[in-house]
Protein backbone atom coordinates (compact mmCIF):
# COMPACT_ATOMS: atom_id res chain seq x y z
CA UNK A 1 0.00 0.00 0.00
CA UNK A 2 1.06 3.51 -1.13
CA UNK A 3 2.45 5.63 1.57
CA UNK A 4 0.61 9.24 2.36
CA UNK A 5 3.10 12.08 0.58
CA UNK A 6 3.12 14.70 2.64
CA UNK A 7 2.07 17.28 -0.28
CA UNK A 8 -1.28 15.48 -0.28
CA UNK A 9 -2.36 17.12 2.53
CA UNK A 10 -2.98 20.41 1.11
CA UNK A 11 -4.00 19.28 -1.55
CA UNK A 12 -7.69 21.73 -3.33
CA UNK A 13 -9.56 18.49 -2.83
CA UNK A 14 -8.26 17.55 0.51
CA UNK A 15 -8.88 21.35 1.66
CA UNK A 16 -12.38 20.80 0.45
CA UNK A 17 -12.76 17.52 3.13
CA UNK A 18 -11.10 19.75 5.53
CA UNK A 19 -14.21 22.10 5.18
CA UNK A 20 -16.66 19.67 4.76
CA UNK A 21 -15.25 18.42 8.24
CA UNK A 22 -15.29 21.93 9.89
CA UNK A 23 -19.03 22.66 8.63
CA UNK A 24 -20.27 19.60 11.20
CA UNK A 25 -19.88 21.45 14.50
CA UNK A 26 -21.60 24.84 12.69
CA UNK A 27 -24.57 22.52 11.29
CA UNK A 28 -24.84 20.76 14.88
CA UNK A 29 -25.18 24.34 16.45
CA UNK A 30 -27.44 25.48 14.47
CA UNK A 31 -29.67 22.15 13.96
CA UNK A 32 -29.99 22.28 17.78
CA UNK A 33 -30.46 25.62 19.07
CA UNK A 34 -33.06 26.13 15.87
CA UNK A 35 -36.77 26.74 16.58
CA UNK A 36 -38.21 28.23 13.65
CA UNK A 37 -38.37 27.12 10.10
CA UNK A 38 -35.41 29.24 8.72
CA UNK A 39 -33.72 28.22 11.26
CA UNK A 40 -33.97 24.45 10.02
CA UNK A 41 -33.93 25.57 6.23
CA UNK A 42 -30.10 27.38 7.43
CA UNK A 43 -29.05 24.17 8.99
CA UNK A 44 -30.15 22.48 5.52
CA UNK A 45 -28.24 25.35 4.00
CA UNK A 46 -24.74 23.99 6.11
CA UNK A 47 -25.27 20.78 4.49
CA UNK A 48 -26.23 21.65 1.08
CA UNK A 49 -22.88 23.22 1.02
CA UNK A 50 -21.07 20.45 2.44
CA UNK A 51 -22.94 17.84 -0.12
CA UNK A 52 -21.85 20.67 -3.00
CA UNK A 53 -18.27 20.58 -1.74
CA UNK A 54 -18.37 16.83 -1.15
CA UNK A 55 -19.00 16.27 -4.74
CA UNK A 56 -16.94 19.20 -6.49
CA UNK A 57 -13.44 17.87 -4.15
CA UNK A 58 -14.12 14.52 -6.61
CA UNK A 59 -14.29 16.32 -9.29
CA UNK A 60 -11.78 18.11 -9.03
CA UNK A 61 -9.79 15.90 -8.07
CA UNK A 62 -10.22 13.78 -10.82
CA UNK A 63 -9.79 16.43 -13.49
CA UNK A 64 -6.92 17.66 -12.46
CA UNK A 65 -5.11 14.44 -11.75
CA UNK A 66 -4.83 14.98 -7.73
CA UNK A 67 -6.50 12.16 -6.46
CA UNK A 68 -4.11 11.03 -3.59
CA UNK A 69 -3.79 8.52 -0.92
CA UNK A 70 -4.86 10.43 1.59
CA UNK A 71 -7.70 11.94 -0.51
CA UNK A 72 -9.10 8.21 -0.66
CA UNK A 73 -9.05 7.87 3.23
CA UNK A 74 -10.06 11.26 4.20
CA UNK A 75 -13.91 12.02 1.95
CA UNK A 76 -14.88 8.74 3.54
CA UNK A 77 -14.07 9.65 7.05
CA UNK A 78 -15.86 13.34 6.39
CA UNK A 79 -18.23 12.16 4.76
CA UNK A 80 -19.19 9.17 7.54
CA UNK A 81 -18.46 12.03 10.12
CA UNK A 82 -21.12 14.15 8.44
CA UNK A 83 -23.86 11.44 8.58
CA UNK A 84 -23.59 10.32 12.19
CA UNK A 85 -23.50 14.34 13.60
CA UNK A 86 -26.53 14.71 11.30
CA UNK A 87 -27.91 11.46 12.47
CA UNK A 88 -26.91 11.91 16.17
CA UNK A 89 -28.90 15.95 16.00
CA UNK A 90 -32.32 13.94 14.21
CA UNK A 91 -32.26 11.96 17.31
CA UNK A 92 -32.97 15.03 19.37
CA UNK A 93 -35.77 15.08 17.40
CA UNK A 94 -37.05 11.55 16.01
CA UNK A 95 -37.30 7.97 18.14
CA UNK A 96 -36.42 5.75 15.70
CA UNK A 97 -33.52 7.57 14.35
CA UNK A 98 -31.85 5.85 17.41
CA UNK A 99 -32.13 2.57 15.80
CA UNK A 100 -30.78 3.89 12.53
CA UNK A 101 -27.92 5.43 14.88
CA UNK A 102 -26.83 1.85 15.91
CA UNK A 103 -27.24 -0.12 12.56
CA UNK A 104 -24.90 2.50 10.86
CA UNK A 105 -22.29 1.74 14.29
CA UNK A 106 -22.68 -2.07 13.29
CA UNK A 107 -22.26 -1.56 9.50
CA UNK A 108 -19.34 1.07 9.76
CA UNK A 109 -18.20 -1.32 12.75
CA UNK A 110 -17.74 -4.07 9.87
CA UNK A 111 -16.41 -1.97 7.49
CA UNK A 112 -13.59 -0.84 9.51
CA UNK A 113 -12.84 -4.15 11.60
CA UNK A 114 -12.70 -6.00 8.19
CA UNK A 115 -10.83 -3.07 6.10
CA UNK A 116 -8.20 -3.17 8.91
CA UNK A 117 -8.02 -7.08 8.61
CA UNK A 118 -8.01 -7.29 5.23
CA UNK A 119 -4.97 -4.33 4.98
CA UNK A 120 -3.09 -6.17 7.45
CA UNK A 121 -2.66 -8.88 4.29
CA UNK A 122 -2.26 -6.13 1.74
CA UNK A 123 -5.92 -6.27 0.41
CA UNK A 124 -8.47 -3.47 0.38
CA UNK A 125 -11.63 -2.73 -1.58
CA UNK A 126 -11.19 -0.61 -4.95
CA UNK A 127 -13.76 1.61 -3.45
CA UNK A 128 -16.77 1.57 -2.99
CA UNK A 129 -19.37 -0.89 -4.84
CA UNK A 130 -22.42 0.58 -6.68
CA UNK A 131 -24.89 -0.56 -3.31
CA UNK A 132 -22.51 0.99 -1.02
CA UNK A 133 -22.65 4.35 -2.86
CA UNK A 134 -26.71 3.65 -3.58
CA UNK A 135 -26.36 3.39 0.21
CA UNK A 136 -24.58 6.81 1.12
CA UNK A 137 -26.93 8.60 -1.00
CA UNK A 138 -30.19 7.52 0.16
CA UNK A 139 -28.95 7.96 3.64
CA UNK A 140 -27.87 11.64 2.61
CA UNK A 141 -31.17 11.98 1.04
CA UNK A 142 -33.15 10.88 4.47
CA UNK A 143 -31.00 13.46 6.82
CA UNK A 144 -30.72 16.21 4.62
CA UNK A 145 -34.76 15.63 3.96
CA UNK A 146 -35.28 15.21 7.56
CA UNK A 147 -33.61 18.29 8.65
CA UNK A 148 -35.26 20.30 5.70
CA UNK A 149 -39.21 19.61 6.61
CA UNK A 150 -38.85 19.65 10.39
CA UNK A 151 -42.69 19.22 10.62
CA UNK A 152 -42.69 15.94 8.86
CA UNK A 153 -45.35 13.94 10.24
CA UNK A 154 -43.60 11.25 12.95
CA UNK A 155 -45.09 8.33 10.82
CA UNK A 156 -43.92 9.80 7.68
CA UNK A 157 -40.43 10.02 9.28
CA UNK A 158 -40.63 6.67 11.09
CA UNK A 159 -41.49 4.68 7.67
CA UNK A 160 -38.47 6.48 5.69
CA UNK A 161 -36.13 5.65 8.36
CA UNK A 162 -37.41 2.03 8.32
CA UNK A 163 -36.83 2.45 4.16
CA UNK A 164 -33.60 3.61 4.83
CA UNK A 165 -32.39 0.90 7.78
CA UNK A 166 -33.62 -1.90 5.46
CA UNK A 167 -31.20 -0.39 2.43
CA UNK A 168 -28.11 0.06 4.84
CA UNK A 169 -28.88 -3.82 6.12
CA UNK A 170 -28.78 -5.31 2.26
CA UNK A 171 -25.85 -3.34 2.09
CA UNK A 172 -24.53 -5.02 4.83
CA UNK A 173 -25.05 -8.22 3.71
CA UNK A 174 -23.92 -7.59 0.28
CA UNK A 175 -20.16 -6.69 1.64
CA UNK A 176 -19.78 -9.63 3.19
CA UNK A 177 -19.32 -11.69 0.23
CA UNK A 178 -16.61 -8.88 -1.21
CA UNK A 179 -14.86 -9.22 2.22
CA UNK A 180 -15.17 -13.10 2.35
CA UNK A 181 -13.41 -12.96 -1.20
CA UNK A 182 -10.55 -10.16 -0.15
CA UNK A 183 -9.78 -12.73 2.81
CA UNK A 184 -9.86 -16.20 0.39
CA UNK A 185 -6.69 -14.31 -1.50
CA UNK A 186 -4.75 -13.88 1.16
CA UNK A 187 -2.60 -16.97 0.63
CA UNK A 188 -1.72 -16.11 -2.98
Amino acid sequence: MKEFDKKEFLSVPNLMGYFRIVLIPVFCVIYLRAETTEEYYLAAGVLLISAVTDFLDGKVARHFHMITEFGKFLDPVADKLTHAAIALCLMTRYDYMKYLVLLMIVKEGFMIVMGIVNLRHNRKLDGAKWYGKVCTATLFLLLFGLVFFPDIKEKTAELLILAEMFIMFVTLVLYIPQFNKMRRSWDS
